[in-house]
């Protein structure tokens, strides 16, 4: 195996695993480790943190939802192969409110009525056009990562990774024959246009605030995540 260190966030197991296989591993956290080139990712909560972490290392995911990954037994073989690996570049945004920064997302986008059993509506807007306008309890704007999450089980497709298109997909639209659409996500925004519930914001799962009536939440480019694909990876469609 080669000497070329090998950082390891989020599974000592893993860690000593290639240990034993005669890597040279160090640990810590995704901040504590953004000078290492290559990062092993082990776990969806690991691989966002290090996406979001300074650096442009080359990232093996372990178990990790929404990129090709690797499973943890294939781990030292696949280490052995980053080397040669092909890489998919998946894009990193940064979302807006209210014209404040709130947050970065790696995988979705979500706005959505905070009380049970109410709708809001909302336009989804890009620089030179609107895209729709519909009644919805929400909606979801994923990334190519994000796109085989929840975005999926609303009823969005599966995107390609690609540095800058994603999936936006209403959810529990109030109409027979909903669209979704995959768009360039930069410069995208999504305003709520009516004034009857409050609706929450969401990134990559966590809330982050809420969305007045007449705001947008806009995304930005804000860097990528580059990924390892190897002999052992796993298809994202599967």
């Amino acid at each position: 195996m080669s000497d070329t260190a090998v950082a390891v966030v989020g599974d000592d197991d893993v860690a000593d695993s290639l240990r034993a296989a005669g890597a040279t591993v160090v640990t810590g956290t995704a901040d504590a480790v953004t000078g290492t080139e290559r990062v092993v990712a082990v776990g969806r909560s690991a691989l966002r943190d290090v996406a979001l972490a300074d650096g442009d290392p080359l990232v093996l995911p372990v178990a990790a939802g929404g990129v090709r990954s690797v499973d943890r037994d294939s781990v030292p073989a696949a280490v052995a192969a980053v080397a040669d690996a092909a890489v998919e570049r998946h894009p990193i945004f940064e979302v807006r409110a209210a014209g404040s920064a709130v947050g970065r997302a790696a995988f979705d986008v979500t706005a959505v009525t905070a009380e049970a059993a109410r709708i809001s509506a909302y336009a989804v807007e890009t620089p030179g056009d609107t895209v729709g306008r519909f009644r919805a309890d929400g909606v979801t704007v994923a990334t190519p990562a994000g796109s085989v999450g929840y975005a999926r089980r609303v009823g969005g497709p599966v995107v390609e990774p690609d540095d800058t298109v994603g999936a936006v997909v209403p959810i529990a639209p109030f109409q027979t024959s909903p669209d979704h659409w995959v768009l360039s996500l930069s410069a995208l925004s999504v305003t709520v246009t009516r004034d009857e519930a409050t609706v929450a914001l969401f990134v990559d799962g966590e809330r982050v605030g809420t969305v007045a009536h007449g705001e947008a939440a806009t995304l930005e480019p804000a860097g990528r995540l580059r990924v390892a694909v190897v002999p052992e990876s796993r298809s994202r469609f599967a």
